[in-house]
């Protein structure tokens, strides 16, 4: 199974870390739309990511949620029919939610590099360091933090969890008494 390392952060500057983002990667980055539906299984999270244009992919992945460098293992298939899809497995298995965001890409080495606004949360950054066969773990966490210090992330805007988690804790809050 593919795996990466991950780090998300909450963004203090979005202006900075885009900027020095392009700088790090030589490119202007890509815009994609996504709206990512959660749906409910007994382990790790099921997601299928509509990206807005007619395609989509079903992603299943296993991580820890904790803050910092974590290892992520994942599946994931494309799809033509991402509304379809998001329809069948609804019916079979529930919703958690949806997430809603726009993302820019850059590609930083092995690493990809997310600038994401979204929708009822705000701004976030993600890295992904997609781990080579050959490569440990460790290796990721290595090459995760060196460019959280490049890219001017503080450890302690570091976050856990998935943006589905963050929407529903918000969701929660909004309701407690």
């Amino acid at each position: 199974m593919p795996s990466n390392v991950e780090i998300k952060a909450a963004l203090r500057d979005m202006r900075y870390l885009t900027q020095r983002a392009k700088e790090l990667s030589g490119t202007d980055g890509t815009v994609i739309r996504q709206q990512d539906t959660f749906f409910k299984v007994p382990a790790g999270r099921l997601k299928l990511r509509d990206f807005q244009d007619g395609t989509g992919q079903l992603i299943f992945y296993e991580r820890p949620d904790t803050e910092g460098p974590k290892l992520s293992n994942y599946s994931i298939t494309p799809t033509n029919d991402p509304q379809g899809l998001v329809k069948v497995l609804t019916d079979a298995l529930g919703q958690v939610g949806q997430v809603k965001k726009e993302r820019r890409l850059y590609m930083v080495g092995q690493t990809r590099v997310h600038v994401d606004s979204v929708e009822g949360l705000g701004d976030f950054m993600e890295l992904e360091v997609v781990m080579e066969e050959h490569q440990s773990r460790e290796e990721g966490v290595t090459i995760a933090n060196q460019l959280m210090l490049e890219l001017g992330v503080k450890e302690e805007d570091l976050i856990d969890g998935a943006y589905m988690d963050l929407l529903l804790k918000n969701q929660q809050n909004a309701h407690a008494p």
